[in-house]
């Protein structure tokens, strides 16, 4: 084995997952970091007293590597209610999980949220979705979200007042355009398990994983200006010479480092945070989704419901996500938001302290129907790729592919 330590440019979670397995198996290795601290996408920001994810994100616990690699008795988890509140025809409508809660369920057998055979459909959605081991749905035959859910038999309406306002804000993609094996698999995560959020933050998620490397191992404020063969050139002019090179970033800067990898696209997002005084708009552990899918908002989101930590005593945080990156002003879009939300909670939203506004350019790797299907992480020169543009958009495919990718560097380096 050699001398020198694998070189991995990248500390977001497919980075720190690669990490994981090679210091498992005592393969020393040095993680190369842009930004300031190890977590990619998966960032928290702690602003005067509030925990401010860098995009609204969740953790759903049903994800088999998240099981393998992290401690979940320590990261705290807050539960969200298994269901949504969903803003239809000016009033709330509650769907609720019937396996979860079945008395509850009950009070939206004739809500307007898709017809009694939609909701009767969801059972067979739910079957298959539970049928066989979980990786065998993202095996299976594939077409798009929407088409799959034409399919099933779903009617217009409940794909356009549920799955558009639900999954696609899960996928950031209102038109249900990805792989239906994503409906599947994340149908089955949410069924089999519960949505969750750490008590500090999302960012308690990689900072998990770092805290259990060795000291150093990590090296932040370095970014990678270009990788030949392995060999690695830093943007102070420094050069770094490992035994392999793992390329853990996002598919933009990947596809710039090894111009012979394919370019995927991106889907943006748009998070506004609100700080409010005094009684929350809502009281129950549940995200709100806009059936009505009038631009801007597509779900809202209270935190400190779901975890008070992620908000000082007497005040809540409101979390509002906006699909794709308008070209409207930040001002603007507030404004809209404001509005949105003054009618829906028949309010002054005007008091509302907009704290900060994330523009997140690079949320989702947009991975299409006939690309799902996870690339290998070798590229057969001691150069290797890891992360969710490799696979699918999740937290579960980040670290199972930089997994898998220790496990090829280490069939090399042996």
């Amino acid at each position: 084995m050699s001398s020198k330590p694998v070189l991995i440019v990248g500390a977001g979670l497919a980075g720190l997952a690669c990490a994981t397995e090679l210091h498992r198996r005592q393969i020393p290795f040095q993680s190369i970091e842009a930004s300031d601290a190890p977590g990619g996408r998966v960032r928290t920001d702690k602003v005067d007293g509030f925990l401010l994810d860098r995009g609204f994100q969740v953790y759903l616990t049903a994800y088999p590597e998240g099981q393998k690699l992290l401690d979940y008795k320590r990261l705290q988890f807050g539960h969200f209610a298994p269901g949504a509140l969903i803003h239809l025809n000016d009033k709330f409508h509650s769907v609720m999980d019937p396996w979860r809660e079945p008395f509850a369920a009950l009070s939206q057998i004739l809500n307007p949220v898709g017809s009694m055979r939609d909701k009767l459909l969801v059972a067979r959605l739910r079957a298959v979705s539970l049928a066989g081991r979980p990786e065998e749905l993202l095996t299976k035959p594939e077409t798009t979200t929407l088409a799959a859910l034409r399919r099933y038999g779903f009617s217009e309406n409940m794909i356009d007042r549920f799955f558009r306002p639900f999954f696609g804000g899960i996928m950031l993609d209102a038109s249900l355009s990805v792989s239906s094996r994503m409906l599947e698999y994340v149908f089955r995560m949410m069924a089999t398990g519960d949505t969750v959020l750490p008590a500090q933050g999302m960012g308690a998620i990689p900072a998990q994983l770092a805290e259990k490397l060795p000291a150093g191992s990590i090296l932040c404020n370095a970014a990678v200006e270009s990788v030949s063969g392995k060999e690695l050139r830093l943007a102070n002019g420094d050069r770094l010479h490992g035994s392999a090179v793992v390329v853990a970033t996002d598919g933009a800067v990947a596809h710039k480092l090894i111009p012979q990898l394919p370019m995927v696209g991106a889907r943006m997002s748009m998070t506004l945070y609100y700080a409010i005084e005094g009684k929350p708009p809502w009281k129950t552990p549940l995200i709100l989704l806009n059936g009505n899918l009038d631009w801007p908002i597509q779900n809202v989101c209270l935190p400190n419901l779901i975890c008070p930590s992620y908000a000082p005593a007497g005040q809540n945080l409101l979390s509002v996500t906006v699909l794709g990156d308008p070209s409207d002003a930040d001002q603007k879009v507030d404004a809209a938001v404001r509005q949105q939300l003054g009618g829906w909670f028949q309010l002054d939203a005007a008091a509302w302290r907009l704290f900060r506004v994330y523009r997140i350019r690079n949320a989702h790797p947009a991975r299409l129907p006939d690309s799902v299907l996870e690339m290998p992480p070798s590229l057969g020169d001691g150069r290797f790729v890891c992360g969710d543009h490799r696979f699918m958009a999740s937290i579960q495919a980040a670290l199972l592919s930089g997994r898998r990718a220790a496990e090829a560097v280490a069939e090399y380096v042996a």
